[in-house]
């Protein structure tokens, strides 16, 4: 009999964001399958926590920074008493603190997921092409316009893999839309338009508010709605008291509630710059909301221009106001759009689908090593 696959999985962030969730779809699903799995991750921190809460083996690392030779040494204790076959890193620090453990420990084939379609050689001393041209196996990347960008960055392209990213369907079974009108007292059915995103530049809020105005101008009673934190919210609200629309813009915050809040709006709207795949789209089609977004990195994949909703060229305020209010006016057309956006999630982004391509990128690693029964 074959002994079961067994795979290590490291995730160094100290946070919990979309890269973490999907992280553990992967281990729980591979699980499923029959695989081994342990989980390596900060001491205390969500990513361990949440992985033990599921039944997953853990085990704490401290890790500081990607520059740190004795969290090199407790991963490779680590690797040696786990024996992996393949040492699976989920985040850019992980990546250089695991090749160097697998190295040191002598074990395992190396794999990398890459979430985010930036340039490799964001130092300007690109100190980068060291780490991205050797001791890595394979390459996840999330979408295909990820994977371009590497492959532009001289990445070897037999080195890469792509394998979206999934979402739970189940997440989304008997959500109740959010009565906007009760909580933010906008008038009771005025359009909603809706954008999920932490406030990070590549999000690029700002294009949305600049866009306000002509959205305003067809339907003055509509309700702009930004949810999440970070770093540009300040610069994103002073744009919009400069361009007069801060009255109908609603910034909630962090919000736990972001299904409901989907399920409860007329479009949603990712304008981002830069972006690798769009978890939050995925999310809006599985609730079959119109979508608006635009044609930046893996986010075409996703929206299909035409088909699964509407995209839009980037940093184009005019054509995100034209597009968001073309769905507006034509409700048949934002229903076909909605449906089948929701059959793509079904067909492409499950995370049975993602658990299924990375087992694959195993196997292709291991050779003829048969997938563990289901």
């Amino acid at each position: 009999m074959t002994a079961p696959l067994r795979v290590l999985h490291i995730d160094t962030e100290k946070g919990w964001r979309g890269g973490e969730q999907q992280a553990l779809y992967l281990a729980e699903g591979l699980a499923r399958r029959g695989v081994t799995n342990l989980c390596v991750g900060q001491p205390g921190m969500p990513y361990v926590e949440r992985c033990r809460a599921k039944g997953l083996d853990v085990a704490e690392v401290r890790t500081r920074g990607e520059a740190d030779p004795a969290g090199v040494l407790r991963l490779r204790r680590v690797f040696r008493s786990f024996r992996p076959d393949v040492i699976h890193m989920h985040t850019s620090h992980a990546h250089t603190l695991g090749v160097l453990a697998a190295k040191a420990a002598g074990i395992g084939k190396t794999v990398v997921s890459r979430r985010v379609d930036f340039t490799i050689y964001r130092n300007a001393l690109r100190l980068s092409w060291f780490k991205y041209r050797f001791g890595v196996d394979r390459y996840v990347a999330i979408s295909e316009g990820i994977r371009a960008q590497m492959v532009k960055d001289g990445i070897p392209p037999e080195r890469i893999r792509v394998v979206h990213s999934g979402i739970d369907l189940a997440r989304f079974d008997g959500v109740a839309p959010h009565d906007y009108a009760a909580e933010f007292g906008m008038p009771r059915g005025a359009p909603v338009i809706l954008d999920v995103a932490a406030f990070g530049w590549h999000k690029a809020q700002e294009f949305l508010v600049r866009a306000a105005p002509a959205i305003l101008a067809a339907h003055p009673e509509a309700r702009i709605v930004l949810v999440g934190e970070g770093e540009c919210l300040p610069k994103v609200r002073a744009e919009a008291e400069a361009l007069g629309v801060a009255s109908r813009i609603v910034f909630t915050g962090f919000r736990t509630d972001v299904p409901s809040l989907l399920a409860g709006c007329d479009v949603f709207v990712m304008c981002s710059v830069l972006e690798g795949l769009c978890t939050s789209l995925l999310d809006a089609l599985a609730l079959r909301r119109p979508c608006v977004g635009s044609a930046a990195g893996g986010i075409p994949e996703v929206i299909v221009d035409g088909q699964t909703g509407l995209t839009v060229p980037v940093r184009d305020p005019a054509a995100l106001a034209a597009a968001v209010l073309r769905l507006l006016a034509d409700r048949a057309l934002a229903a076909r759009l909605a449906d089948e956006g929701r059959r793509h999630v079904e067909r492409k982004f499950t995370i049975d689908a993602m658990v299924g391509g990375n087992l694959a990128v195993y196997r292709e690693l291991l050779g003829s090593r048969p997938e563990p029964p289901r």
